[in-house]
């Protein structure tokens, strides 16, 4: 398949994320989505109580305007973890995105890095008071979107990181820096915990977003998809850690779980932010450099890897590059709208 073959194809970028003002500013977003045959899956994660619930209905507000072109993922409120009424009102989030049109549920990386119970202990993902609501999201049919902890790199030094974009967040977002924050749990703490969570319910459909956060090592990331049959990988921020490993070993690995991983971005759209066209174009960039990758059996740039940095293509075969882009979504993401 060729670059212009695949910009052509419907595809589906399964994490972006529409930030601030309201649905009308995705009207601006709408041509590049439509130059690229594009639907995003607008991805809502509770980081604050403030921009909680106007992250949530600027989602489902965009979904309800054009579900042709939006979809969406609800979450849920930490505010009072643990107190009398929290889980009622965490459900009643669920079900709200549920009537809603929404096609998961989020959980997000605070689980483990940043939420503490009274005694200061972190709460980590395989916390039991979770367990309602995961049976929830179970029962609803609908999935678990789960960004548990952060990728190696957020452990190790600038020196030792795998890509160039990892130094940069961590150094834009110190307060997420484990290794400058020793009282976190670490990487290893953070992965064995939603393994855990796992294992505790395997009839819940999970997508781990970010490659899992075991995006350092195809063959851990192959060892959890042989061990939960109900989890897929979003590949979101994390194409160029899969650059950075041998092309032939990683285009086997996507041959041979062809159906559990899913296209995605982390690309945003703030609607409050005037400079449509600064965004747009880094968007229509990134999309443009990930065709290459992926389509492409040549040597291609790998920007975020670093500056100046190739590796070579993947050259991955049409009816793969449909399920990536587009099939596997629709999969792991059943309630989305067809």
């Amino acid at each position: 398949m060729t670059v212009d073959e695949l910009l052509a194809l419907p595809k589906i970028d399964a994490h972006a994320h529409l930030l601030g003002g309201d649905a009308r500013g995705t009207d601006m977003l709408r041509p590049l989505l439509e130059r690229h045959a594009l639907r995003w899956i607008s991805i809502c994660w509770y980081q604050s109580e403030e921009s909680f619930l106007p992250t949530v209905e600027l989602a489902a507000r965009s979904h309800a305007r054009d579900p042709a072109h939006v979809s969406w993922i609800t979450t849920f409120s930490l505010a009072g973890f643990g107190s009398s009424g929290w889980l009622e009102r965490a459900l009643d989030s669920v079900r709200d995105g549920d009537a809603r049109g929404a096609a998961g549920v989020k959980v997000w990386k605070n689980i483990g890095m940043e939420l503490r119970d009274p005694d200061g202990a972190f709460v980590m993902i395989d916390d039991a008071r979770f367990e309602p609501l995961f049976d929830e999201i179970r029962r609803r049919d609908l999935t678990l979107a789960a960004h548990i902890g952060e990728p190696l790199d957020c452990w190790l030094s600038p020196e030792q990181m795998a890509v160039e974009g990892d130094r940069q967040y961590f150094t834009s977002h110190p307060e997420y820096y484990g290794l400058a924050h020793p009282e976190i749990p670490g990487h290893a703490e953070q992965v064995a915990a939603r393994d855990r969570m796992l294992a505790r319910h395997p009839g819940l459909r999970v997508v781990g977003c970010h490659l899992g956060s075991v995006e350092y090592d195809i063959a851990e990331m192959a060892r959890r998809l042989d061990r939960f049959p109900l989890l897929a990988f979003d590949m979101a921020a994390r194409i160029s850690h899969l650059q950075c490993q041998d092309s032939d070993a990683v285009r086997s690995f996507i041959l041979r779980y062809q159906d559990r991983l899913l296209y995605g971005t982390d690309g945003d759209w703030n609607v409050d932010n005037a400079d449509f066209a600064r965004q747009r174009g880094t968007l229509d960039a990134m999309y443009h450099a990930d065709y290459r990758y992926f389509a492409l059996d040549e040597v291609v740039d790998a920007p975020a890897v670093g500056p100046g940095r190739q590796c070579r293509g993947l050259g991955l075969p049409g009816n793969v590059l449909e399920k990536l882009f587009s099939g596997n979504a629709l999969r792991w993401y059943p309630r989305m709208e067809a």
